[in-house]
C-alpha cells in the first residue's frame, strides 16, 4: 500500500494530532516523518498500531465493495446527477472508509474537491484543497491528474482567476498524456479547457478544444456533453461575429436538449440566443428569448438572474420604462431567494443601478456605480459589463451637464474594451 504514510498524515492532521501524539510509545517521530513522507516502508505491525490510533481498521475484505462504491460515486460526479443520490452514496461510502483502509484512499480524499463544487460548498471544497497540499508531495500520476483538475474546476467555479484554472488544467493535460484513463476522460478535461479559454477570450482555442470533446462525445452518443460543446462553439463564433455559425451551434445544442428534455440546455441557449441577438441590434427577438428563460421556474435560479438582469436592460435601453420597472420587481422577489448565489451581488448591484437611474435618482446613482459597482467590476476583471456600465456612468454625468467626469468614464469604458478585444 504505497499511499499509507500520506492517508496516515492526511488523517492526522484532519484529526488535530501531532507527530508527537500519533509516534508515541509507536515510533521515534523521525520514522513516523520518512512513513508519512514515503521514506520508509513501515512494517504491517507497525502501521497496525498507527492506524489503531489514528481509530482507523484494516480490512482487505471490504476493498471490493469499496472499490466499486467508489466508481460509482467518481461517475456521479463526472456527470450532473442528482445531489441527493451523490450525496447518500458519499456517506455510504464515507461509512466504510471510516472503518477500512483500501489502496485508492487519497484518490478518494482529492474526489472530495469536487464533491463539495458540485453541492456548491465552495469554502469546504477550499478546505479540502488546503488540507491536501500538505501531502500533494507524494500524489502519484493518476492522483496529481486529478488533483490539478479539480484544483482548475475549483478556480473556475468561484471565478476569481481563470489564469490559475487555466495553469492547473494545462498541469492535469501533461499527466493525463503518462495515463490510460479514457477516452471520455480526455474529452472531459478538453470541455473544461475550451470553457476557461472562452473565459479568457482565446476564442480560436475556444473552438479547437470543444471540437476535440465534440468528436468524441459524439461518438460515445453523449447527447448532453455535445449540446455543452455546441454552446460554447456558439459563444465562440458570436465573438468573432460569425453569426450564422453561432445560432447553427445554438439550435443544435437546444434541440439536443429538447430532445433529453432537459430544461436547463434548452434555457442556457435561450439566455445566449438573446445576447445575440441583443448585440446585433435584434431587441425583440432578444427579449423573446429572456423571457422564455425568466418564465421557466425550473431552470436553476443563477440563470433565471442572469435573464431578468438582460431584460432590464433591454427595456431601458429602447426607454420602455414601465417594463423596465415591471422587471426590476420581478428581479427583486428572485434575489430574496439568491442570497447564496456566487454572482448575488454582481445582480444586486445590476438591480439597483437602473432602479436609481429610471427613478432619477442622481446621488444613488453615482453613489453605487462609481463607489461600488465600477470597482467591484474592476476586482472581478469584469471587462464586458465594465464598458457597459462606465458608458452608462458617462451618459448619466453627460445629461447633468457635468462633462469633465462623463469624459472620464467614457474614457475608461473604450480603454476598458480595448482590452477587451486584445484578450
Amino acid at each position: 500500500m504505497v499511499e499509507i504514510g500520506s492517508f496516515i498524515k492526511l488523517q492526522r492532521t484532519k484529526q488535530g494530532m501531532t507527530l508527537e501524539d500519533l509516534s508515541q510509545g509507536i515510533v521515534s517521530l523521525s520514522y513516523l516523518s520518512k512513513i508519512e513522507n514515503l521514506k520508509t516502508e513501515a512494517s504491517s505491525e507497525i502501521i497496525q498500531m498507527l492506524c489503531t490510533r489514528l481509530g482507523i481498521q484494516i480490512d482487505n475484505s471490504m476493498e471490493n465493495e469499496i472499490k466499486e462504491k467508489s466508481k460509482e460515486w467518481y461517475s456521479m460526479l463526472f456527470e450532473v446527477n442528482d445531489k441527493e443520490e451523490i450525496v447518500r452514496t458519499y456517506e455510504e461510502l464515507q461509512a466504510l472508509l471510516d472503518r477500512n483502509l483500501f489502496d485508492d484512499l487519497m484518490l478518494f480524499e482529492i474526489h472530495k474537491v469536487r464533491y463539495h463544487l458540485v453541492l456548491g460548498e465552495y469554502e469546504k471544497a477550499l478546505e479540502k484543497i488546503n488540507e491536501l497540499n500538505k501531502v500533494s508531495s507524494t500524489f502519484d500520476m493518476e492522483q496529481n491528474y486529478y488533483w490539478f483538475k479539480f484544483r482548475g474546476n475549483y478556480n473556475s467555479v468561484i471565478g476569481d482567476n481563470f489564469k490559475q484554472a487555466m495553469t492547473m488544467y494545462k498541469h492535469a493535460e501533461e499527466k493525463l498524456q503518462q495515463l490510460q484513463l479514457g477516452e471520455l476522460e480526455v474529452a472531459d478535461l478538453q470541455y473544461v479547457i475550451a470553457i476557461t479559454h472562452s473565459k479568457l477570450r482565446n476564442t480560436l482555442e475556444s473552438i479547437e478544444y470543444a471540437n476535440k470533446a465534440l468528436g468524441v462525445f459524439m461518438k460515445q452518443y453523449n447527447f448532453m456533453r455535445c449540446a455543452q460543446c455546441h454552446i460554447i462553439l456558439g459563444i465562440s463564433y458570436r465573438r468573432i461575429r460569425m453569426h450564422d455559425k453561432a445560432i447553427k451551434n445554438y439550435n443544435l445544442a437546444k434541440h439536443l436538449g429538447e430532445l433529453n428534455k432537459d430544461k436547463q440546455i434548452i434555457q442556457l441557449t435561450n439566455q445566449n440566443l438573446g445576447y445575440l441577438y441583443s448585440t446585433t441590434g435584434k431587441t425583440e427577438e432578444a427579449i423573446k428569448y429572456y423571457t422564455d428563460v425568466v418564465d421557466d421556474e425550473e431552470v436553476h435560479l443563477n440563470e433565471r438572474m442572469a435573464a431578468i438582469t438582460s431584460l432590464i436592460k433591454e427595456y431601458y435601453n429602447i426607454s420602455n420604462i414601465e417594463k423596465t420597472k415591471e422587471m426590476i420587481v420581478r428581479a427583486l422577489e428572485l434575489i430574496d431567494l439568491a442570497k447564496d448565489n456566487i454572482n448575488y451581488k454582481l445582480y444586486d448591484y445590476m438591480i439597483h443601478t437602473y432602479s436609481h437611474a429610471i427613478n432619477d435618482e442622481h446621488e444613488q446613482f453615482k453613489s453605487l456605480v462609481t463607489d461600488k459597482f465600477i470597482p467591484y467590476l474592476k476586482k472581478h476583471k469584469d471587462y464586458s459589463n465594465l464598458v457597459v456600465y462606465s458608458n452608462m456612468l458617462g451618459s448619466h454625468f453627460e445629461k447633468l451637464g457635468r462633462y469633465k467626469e462623463s469624459v472620464k468614464y467614457y474614457k475608461l469604458a473604450n480603454l476598458t474594451y480595448e482590452e477587451l478585444i486584445s484578450l
